[in-house]
Formats: C-alpha cells, structure tokens, sequence
C-alpha cells in the first residue's frame, strides 16, 4: 500500500527521470512526461536510442544522466523494474515512482532499504491533478 506522505514528498521533489519515456504523443509515459514539465518539473527522458524526446535530452539509462536525480518515474514492464531500481540507488535517487499496473515488491523493499520513497501502481500525473489541478 502506498503511505500518503511517500506521494506528498515525491511530489515535492524537482527532477524526475522518465524511464521508458516514449517519443510517440499519443503514449502515456509522454503524456505524463509533458505533463510534468508544464507542472515546472525538470524531465529527464530516460530510453535508449532516442536522442530527444520533448526538447530534452534523452539518456539510455540512469547511470548516463550527467545530474542529480531525485526521483524515478517508471513506465516500464514490472518484470524489468528490479534492474532500474538498483540504478536509482546507484545514482542517489530519492523516490521511486511505479506507474499504473506496475509492482515489484523485492524491487520496492531494496528501494526502501536504501533510504528511497516507492509509491507502486499509480500515476504521477493523476496524484498531482488531485492535488493541485492544471
């Protein structure tokens, strides 16, 4: 279950790593990714072999991203979720975030354990409409 006070703090929180961030509008990770940047998020676009993906530079992985990230947003099947957690650890990130239909218990528990916020199975863009609308 996700603690209400992971989501306030996430949200908080200024630069967000998109992981399977797609380039195609009409997919949800690049929904949600334009989305955040009109919030006044920094976006970091993380997908191998795409250059660029809403005017931001895009990174293969975590490991690539040049800066300080603070928290990832995953859009990225469960079964592939332990691998890019281990990345957020790696980079000294400060929350994980899974999307819709996503959950990795192991994967949150070793996100937990290294001083990160999880929220699984929910949106980041829909927990910030309802608190702070468009």
């Amino acid at each position: 279950m996700n603690r209400p006070e992971d989501i306030e703090e996430i949200l908080k929180l200024q630069v967000i790593a998109v992981v399977g961030c797609s380039p195609r509008p009409d997919r949800p990770s690049h929904q949600v990714a334009a989305y955040l940047l009109e919030a006044g998020y920094r976006v970091i676009p993380v997908r191998p072999a795409v250059p660029e993906i809403l005017g931001e530079r895009c990174y293969p992985s975590l490991r690539d991203v040049p800066e300080l990230i603070d928290a990832v947003d995953i859009f990225r099947r469960s079964e592939f979720v332990f691998p890019i957690v281990e990345e957020a650890v790696a980079v000294k990130a400060k929350a994980v975030w899974m999307q819709d239909g996503i959950e990795d218990l192991g994967a949150a528990e070793l996100a937990r354990k290294n001083g990160l916020r999880v929220v699984m199975n929910d949106c980041l863009m829909r927990q910030h409409l309802s608190r702070f609308g468009r």
